[in-house]
């Protein structure tokens, strides 16, 4: 049973962030439906793009002088520290802690894309930022 199911409302009309996106919500439905053989290396893939993805957004925050950075940081901080956190109790063999962590993602994810998300695409737009490129201006 999926975490979440990734529907057109979580869409944010730029390509390269849609498909990072999707990929974060499938990676929360391995954890969600790992199991507890198998929810280690769902929490280590899970941090893995995570720390990518947050990343990439970093970057094109840095690179456009994003005005709201520094909230938008704070929040990403704090996920992967919880994530972190997880890891922690899963490797002490509390496997449900992760299936919580993956629960509460859902929810945190179509918050924060809803909103701080969406402003940054909306920005990275206005800025004429291609993020399939890295930054190369977008030409019409």
């Amino acid at each position: 049973m999926a975490t979440l199911d990734w529907t057109p409302e979580l869409a944010l009309g730029d390509a390269r962030i849609d498909e990072t996106h999707r990929e974060f919500v499938d990676m929360l439905n391995v954890v969600g439906d790992a199991t507890d053989d198998t929810m280690l290396a769902a929490i280590d893939a899970l941090i893995a793009h995570t720390e990518e993805h947050f990343g990439q957004e970093q970057r094109w925050m840095a690179a456009t002088d994003f005005p709201p950075t520094h909230c938008h940081l704070d929040e990403h901080d704090g996920v992967l520290n919880a994530i972190h956190e997880t890891r922690g109790y899963v490797v002490e063999g509390k496997f449900k802690v992760g299936k919580v962590l993956a629960q509460e993602l859902g929810n945190w994810f179509c918050s924060h894309a809803a909103t701080m998300d969406t402003m940054l695409a909306q920005w990275l737009k206005a800025q004429n930022f291609d993020t399939s490129r890295e930054g190369e201006a977008v030409t019409s």
